[in-house]
């Protein structure tokens, strides 16, 4: 058994079910922060127990990992199907995709 579960007396199960409701109630309060430094201590206190966010800016676009939220045209054929811009930012509990990001991506059409 874990030891913190052990020392505090909840199941393994219940310990990881309670850390997804905080990680879950963190993204929501982080997505509704009115101030940027509130946002920024959340996402820097998620980051410390593993929660990371996607910022995909730059790379190809990857409909598995990724969410397209609009596109902007290009000239550059380099750029057709690459990440422009990340508008709202994904999170992964270390491996482990919570939200994938939405994101804008360049297209020629």
């Amino acid at each position: 058994m874990d030891p913190v579960a052990l020392a505090s007396g909840i199941e393994p199960e219940q310990a990881l079910a309670d850390r997804q409701a905080l990680i879950q109630l963190c993204l929501y309060a982080m997505d509704r922060a009115h101030s940027d430094g509130v946002a920024e201590r959340i996402e820097k206190g998620l980051a410390a127990v593993g929660v990371h966010a996607l910022r995909p800016d730059g790379a190809r676009f990857d409909p598995a990992q990724h969410e397209a939220g609009g596109a902007v045209r290009t000239e550059d054929a380099r750029l057709e199907g690459t990440v422009a811009e990340t508008e709202v930012p994904g999170f992964v509990d270390h491996d482990r995709l919570l939200r994938a990001p939405v994101v804008t991506v360049y297209t020629r059409r």
